[in-house]
């Protein structure tokens, strides 16, 4: 809770949050008054001296130094190895610093600012201090090819790299033999790694270390550690993503002429896991669900943000303030429905908006990019199509299955990995009920943390101890609890009597009626905050036909999302959001 309370004085001593300023009157006539009166309060921070820009590419300078750190091959030098604990420290201080003191205009960045800030510090945490990437960490990669057509390396997969597939660091045999049979491999894999760059290899499928050399090879398999949260293609990949296609499996077991192809006997062309995330061997398939499911969803997202934009809650995150007149009636007279719709709207907003996020990132990485510019990183099976899970599991499983496998699991390593330590440190079992109690509490802490820090950057008048992580407390006693119960019916029989639908209602309801009382401390707080205020679409269907408020058309960005800040000096310059 150290932690907690440090940001909570933050938060009461910063300048930017004396109340100084005038509050947001409750009385303006539109959306767009309530973003100049933000826009002005931003302004008037910076020119003051309260706050400051928010500027790129001086905002990356914390990571720059971490993935510098990371190019330096501390392997077997210990004074190196302490070099990379004293740049996550200075990291750790720029991205508290940047928390304490930066600030944007743009809704969403003001939000990005604190998010991005504290899980840039997570996820450092994750990979250096809770792992050793450069020991543990490896990835699948193509071996280079020679001019004749003879592969560099050994041609086989190492065994290292099957026990990084069976996710084991256990072999058979003599401890002797074996250890010099992974140092061989190991050499082997380095060495298979140091002719050509990601995009011009051709060759087998092989488990890549860390790379000995050269620097530009190096420099790609850092930035790949830092940038993949899910681990796809890792051997610590998070659960709930499908295995690789068979014939990727084949290759990294060693089996040579295994063809790359999608109508090979037993090879689907997607594979879904038991939490629903679909991933594609097929290039064309990919981009097909994911630029259809992107155009639904920029529809769709741009509906719910018309309708939105007609409520005042959705300025000020009052649930006390009237309904917007278009509900009907029944609707505006009573409390529950009116929460209820102001409720739906708010995850509407969150869901489909991720959703356009993450379905950007297959098109981004296969389509625009792909293998010809990154290599392996833009084939169709290293970027599942989803991030959602299957809604089923919110049925079968109630919170636990609403956090632990509907929504998406975009931080869910970084969140483990501190649970995982603390759990070994208790000497507790990982998978018995204190374990995973132990974990899911910790997990939630740091999603509430990491969400607390977003809302202390934004401009409004926030609650981040109150509110956001209040909240996702109050998720983790929830999945405590029906965890509980559901063990206690478990050892009574109880649970075999009572049939499957009765028990899929009742879990339905149990989160619909948690979700009604907890979850207005997050969304509250995000439009206490002004992220509602966020313009998600540069062109707007539903404004243009008429729908919105007077004065809207078409085009939405009319206020721009990023501008050119020229400072008195030129690490004080760059680009704003």
């Amino acid at each position: 809770m150290a932690t907690a309370a440090i940001l909570n004085a933050m938060k009461s001593q910063s300048p930017a949050y004396v109340q100084a300023y005038t509050p947001l009157p409750k009385n303006l006539p539109s959306h767009r008054d309530v973003i100049a009166f933000y826009d002005k309060r931003y302004y008037s921070l910076i020119e003051s001296g309260e706050a400051r820009p928010f500027l790129y590419p001086w905002a990356a300078a914390g990571a720059l130094l971490v993935l510098i750190s990371l190019l330096i091959d501390y392997r077997r030098s210990r004074p190196r190895r302490i070099g990379s604990y004293v740049a996550f420290a200075l990291m750790c201080g720029f991205q508290v610093w940047t928390i304490a003191t930066n600030r944007a205009r743009n809704p969403a960045a003001a939000f990005g600012v604190g998010l991005i800030s504290c899980f840039g510090i997570m996820w450092t945490a994750a990979i250096m201090i809770f792992n050793d990437c450069q020991r543990d960490f490896r990835r699948i990669e193509r071996r280079a090819v020679k001019e004749g057509g003879e592969v560099e390396g050994n041609g086989h997969a190492s065994s290292s790299g099957v026990q990084a597939l069976n996710g084991s660091a256990k072999g058979n045999g003599s401890g002797g033999d074996y250890a010099i049979r992974q140092r061989l491999a190991a050499k082997q894999d380095e060495e298979a790694s140091t002719s050509k760059g990601p995009s011009q290899r051709r060759g087998p499928l092989f488990w890549q270390p860390y790379p000995s050399g050269p620097m530009i090879e190096r420099l790609d398999w850092v930035a790949d550690v830092f940038c993949s949260f899910r681990g796809v293609g890792w051997n610590w990949q998070s659960s709930g993503i499908p295995d690789a296609p068979n014939w990727v499996q084949r290759q990294l077991r060693g089996e040579t002429h295994v063809p790359e192809q999608t109508d090979l006997p037993n090879e689907p062309v997607v594979k879904v896991s038991k939490t629903g995330i679909r991933r594609y061997s097929d290039r064309a398939a990919l981009l097909k669900s994911c630029l259809l499911n992107l155009a639904l969803g920029y529809v769709v997202l741009d509906a719910v943000k018309t309708i939105g934009i007609h409520d005042p809650y959705m300025w000020y995150g009052d649930l006390s303030l009237p309904p917007p007149p278009f509900l009907p009636a029944f609707i505006r007279d009573s409390y529950v429905l009116t929460k209820s719709y102001r409720l739906l709207i708010c995850l509407c907003a969150i869901n489909i908006a991720l959703w356009c996020i993450f379905k950007m990132g297959p098109v981004f990485f296969v389509a625009i990019l792909g293998p010809r510019t990154i290599g392996l990183r833009g084939e169709a099976w290293m970027n599942p199509a989803d991030m959602f899970g299957d809604f089923s599991h919110v049925l079968d499983s109630g919170l636990a299955g609403w956090w632990g496998a509907w929504w998406h699991q975009t931080f869910r390593f970084a969140f483990q990995q501190p649970g995982d330590a603390l759990v070994d440190f208790l000497g507790v079992e990982k998978r018995s009920v204190k374990g995973k109690l132990v974990s899911t509490w910790v997990a939630f802490f740091l999603s509430g943390m990491l969400h607390a820090s977003g809302s202390f950057t934004q401009l409004g008048d926030t609650y981040p101890l109150m509110g956001q992580l209040a909240f996702f407390l109050t998720q983790a006693l929830g999945v405590t609890v029906q965890t509980g119960v559901v063990f206690w019916l478990a050892s009574k029989g109880l649970t075999q009597r009572i049939p499957r639908v009765v028990r899929r209602v009742a879990n339905l309801v149990i989160v619909t009626v948690w979700l009604y009382f907890t979850s207005p401390l997050l969304v509250d707080d995000f439009a206490r905050g002004g992220i509602w205020l966020f313009e998600p679409v540069p062109i707007s269907l539903w404004r243009g036909l008429g729908f919105g408020p007077e004065g809207e058309g078409w085009w939405c960005w009319y206020g721009g999302l990023l501008e050119w800040r020229s400072g008195s000096a030129w690490w004080d310059s760059g680009i704003a959001p």
